[in-house]
């Protein structure tokens, strides 16, 4: 498996954790009638689990983006130390985010954000090149 292949499948485990955060920090908040009821009247998340939902929201977002670059870079064998550079430079982004994010760091939280779109940008143009 590639180094970009290995950060997107941990990547991917990475939003599966945060799912699970935000899971059980939302049920926490509305209770368990409402989390297992049909949520016919949306609530809105306020607080940490707000704050895990967006975050979560916003990696199935990069998600997709970083999982084109991955998949061309792959499928075109392209992989270079840049690449492999770029993909964990993402992924460390990734992780940084949620608890930014969780924790209200601001701007940290859209600085580090900015770092990992911009390794996956850079695996695209490497792609191009």
């Amino acid at each position: 498996m590639t180094a970009e292949l290995t950060a997107l499948t941990l990547a991917a485990l990475l939003q599966a954790l945060q799912f699970a955060a935000y899971s059980v920090t939302a049920n926490m908040q509305v209770g368990p009638k409402y989390a297992m009821g049909p949520r016919d009247t949306p609530r809105q998340l306020t607080g940490l689990a707000g704050r895990l939902q967006r975050a979560m929201n916003n990696h199935f977002e990069g998600l997709i983006l970083f999982t084109i670059a991955v998949l061309v870079v792959t499928l075109s064998d392209q992989s270079t130390a840049v690449t492999q550079m770029a993909a964990w430079i993402y992924l460390a982004a990734r992780v940084l985010y949620v608890p930014a994010y969780a924790l209200g760091l601001s701007p940290w939280r859209s600085l580090i954000w900015m770092v990992g779109f911009f390794a996956t940008i850079a695996i695209l143009i490497v792609a191009l090149l």
